[in-house]
């Protein structure tokens, strides 16, 4: 029997995914002051220790004023290096590539974290969490528009958007010398650079505002800034919301990854939603694996590799859409968090003899001694009871 195109290895630029699971970036909300904590060491690395061929930490935004929550992650300042350093090497030592989504929450800026209700953060609140720069934590966009109910956002000037663009840059540098050896811009879910990017948000009447192609042009200097400033051995992602029920849609979506592909982008990775909530339901209910026509339209339509995300859950769902030609990779999020080993689990269930070489030497020793003791052993995630 050939090998499950999930556990296929992927060579982007020069480096080498060893499977195509990838842990998608989900917010923690856990950092102190932008730094990373032991929270954040333990989430990626159980990841990395469950198999997974590439672990992504959270989006970690490129100055202060981008940050979503006082939790959100940053790599504004050369005095985080170290901290990122601490995760990126612990991802790379167990096995997995080590990568980094950077991000601006621009106008969603200084919010309560999702469970604390995700409205407009409050200056008490902030500051009874040890905020001591309010005033500069200030909302920014393309232009002066909020959602109802919101704080209105200052439009950003020319040469604040010039000084953004080279944050990114300069992010990008720092995620380097931390040791990761993957990048994404996120550009999708309603943050700053989707912002520039979508109709709805972006009211400009200078060279940054009106046609597809000013709009495009924030996320175009993003794009370069960073490249120059990320190897040119390393890969670079870009995050879509690819539908946004707002007038940002596919095709402008396909447009887009033409040119970044020409840019040094390697992987669309494919989502939806954020302007006007998420998720969006354009191509039907919500259900498993949802987003996958987005990855596929890319993929065809962009001639580029493209990653899939949204409700994949099986190792069956997954494999399948690897084979059908719909994506290159296979992201998940909330699954890991309900079963860190999910490529164990998904490895076993594809037929894979070797399942156990995906994980450290301490935990395949005694999980194979364990399955040569007892001949008749099922797993917990294969069996309802002892039952069956």
């Amino acid at each position: 029997m050939s090998r499950p195109m999930l556990f296929t290895p992927l060579p982007l630029r020069e480096i080498t995914v060893k499977n195509r699971i990838v842990v998608a970036p989900m917010h923690q909300y856990a950092a102190k002051k932008g730094f990373p904590t032991d929270w954040h060491l333990m989430n990626a690395g159980r990841f990395a220790v469950g198999g997974a061929g590439l672990v992504m930490v959270e989006s970690t935004k490129v100055e202060r004023r981008g940050c979503g929550t006082v939790g959100d992650l940053g790599l504004w300042d050369d005095a985080m290096i170290p901290h990122f350093k601490r995760l990126a090497d612990f991802i790379t030592e167990n096995g997995a590539v080590a990568g980094l989504q950077l991000g601006h929450s621009g106008r969603k800026a200084r919010r309560f974290r999702p469970w604390e209700g995700g409205k407009p953060l409050e200056r008490s609140a902030a500051e009874a969490e040890g905020v001591d720069d309010w005033k500069d934590w200030e909302l920014v966009a393309p232009t002066a528009l909020s959602d109802p109910g919101d704080p209105e956002p200052r439009a950003l000037s020319r040469s604040e958007i010039a000084d953004c663009v080279a944050h990114w840059g300069q992010a990008a540098a720092r995620a380097d010398a931390a040791g990761f050896d993957m990048l994404e811009i996120h550009a999708a879910h309603g943050y700053l650079i989707h912002q520039f990017l979508s109709p709805a948000a972006n009211r400009r009447n200078d060279d940054y505002g009106g046609s597809d192609a000013n709009r495009h042009r924030f996320a175009l200097e993003v794009t370069e800034s960073v490249r120059a400033n990320w190897p040119d051995h390393k890969p670079l992602f870009m995050r879509l919301s690819v539908e946004d029920d707002a007038g940002w849609g596919p095709d402008e979506n396909v447009a887009l990854a033409r040119i970044v592909k020409g840019m040094g982008i390697d992987v669309i990775d494919c989502s939806s939603g954020g302007m006007r909530g998420s998720p969006v339901v354009g191509t039907g209910p919500v259900g498993y694996g949802y987003q996958v026509p987005y990855a596929a339209k890319i993929r065809e339509e962009a001639d580029m590799m493209s990653m899939a995300v949204g409700l994949i859950v099986h190792a069956d769902q997954a494999e399948q859409i690897l084979q059908n030609g719909e994506a290159d990779l296979i992201a998940l999020a909330r699954e890991f968090l309900y079963n860190p080993n999910w490529p164990l689990d998904a490895a076993q269930k594809l037929g894979l003899d070797d399942a156990y070489d995906l994980m450290p030497p301490a935990y395949q020793f005694w999980l194979e001694k364990r399955e040569k003791a007892v001949k008749d052993l099922t797993p917990s995630t294969q069996q309802n009871g002892i039952e069956g």
